[in-house]
């Protein structure tokens, strides 16, 4: 939420939320870790139609209810240069708990990203699919890049954002488990350490979310349009059922082995970034990665109706 006099943060998360308390939509609207953002959530969809007229509505009413108060709305995974040291960590116990856990990092945390579910039918399918989708997360963060400046810095980064949740200890890549039991017995080695409490406290690039039966995809930057947003939806959603349908590898332990190296060169370099392929080492630029991908799923956007999301992503390609 910005301040339309200077541009900056502004927190009048309460203020915005009273405002929509009311909304018409089937999309859902809660506080986030600081007082100058907010969490907005859609209905499970199936389509890419449906699923960007709900976000058009989600943006038109937030637009709406942000001019009540003279705010406005932003995209993008940082602001360009709101300070972190003057935000304001919202008032809720699990807010608290994380603020009073990692000091001035649960501050920083003040950035906005895309997080896409992915429904899975048992916890097997979750995790062999959550392993699968490792070698394409750089294509994520590489299509919704938009966090390049860090406090009035030109970082150098497409992807700066993802910078602040690596500071967080429980960040990076899921453990190499693919089956619900093995993850259940890590699960609670985890919780006995006392490190854990729940699902929440892990930052992975992707996640089980069991209580919504997904996956969740955490590395997207917030794009700068709702379009794009759907679009990148559609096209994991394209992705995982080619994946679990043509299943054209089983992951590995050795699909991490290059797994760092090419999120970095998602994030520093975005489409131009290097893509090292995990099984024959072999190098290729992200932006022709993506093309070929888009190639190889097209049969199934046909069938997902989401041919037109996979059109405007090779667009931006060029």
């Amino acid at each position: 939420m910005l301040d339309t006099h200077d541009f900056d943060l502004t927190p009048q998360a309460d203020d915005l939320l009273r405002v929509l308390r009311g909304h018409s939509g089937a999309w859902d609207v809660k506080p986030e870790i600081t007082r100058s953002m907010i969490e907005i959530g859609t209905s499970i969809q199936t389509h890419h139609a449906s699923l960007q007229a709900e976000l058009l509505d989600l943006r038109d009413q937030l637009a709406s209810g942000a001019k009540r108060l003279n705010i406005a709305i932003a995209g993008g995974g940082t602001h360009a240069y709101q300070q972190w040291s003057e935000q304001r960590i919202y008032p809720t116990e699990r807010f608290h708990y994380i603020s009073d856990l990692y000091g001035y990092l649960a501050k920083q945390f003040t950035i906005f990203g895309q997080h896409v579910h992915v429904g899975c039918e048992d916890g097997d399918t979750a995790l062999w699919l959550l392993h699968a989708l490792s070698r394409y997360v750089p294509h994520f963060i590489a299509l919704s890049a938009s966090s390049p400046f860090v406090q009035g810095v030109d970082t150098g980064f497409d992807s700066a954002r993802l910078n602040s949740v690596f500071a967080f200890p429980l960040s990076g890549r899921a453990p190499f488990c693919l089956t619900w039991e093995a993850f259940g017995t890590y699960f609670d080695k985890m919780t006995s350490t006392g490190v854990v409490r729940s699902m929440k406290d892990f930052y992975w690039d992707i996640r089980p979310k069991p209580e919504f039966g997904t996956i969740e995809l955490r590395v997207c930057d917030t794009p700068l349009t709702v379009e794009k947003a759907a679009a990148l939806a559609c096209y994991l959603q394209c992705i995982c059922r080619h994946l679990r349908e043509e299943r054209p590898f089983e992951p590995t332990e050795d699909d991490y082995l290059v797994y760092t190296f090419n999120r970095f060169q998602a994030c520093r370099f975005g489409l131009d970034g290097e893509l090292v392929d995990p099984r024959t080492k072999q190098r290729s630029r992200l932006r022709e990665d993506i093309l070929d991908t888009l190639q190889r799923i097209e049969v199934h956007a046909q069938d997902l109706q989401a041919l037109d999301a996979c059109r405007l992503l090779r667009e931006s390609l060029f």
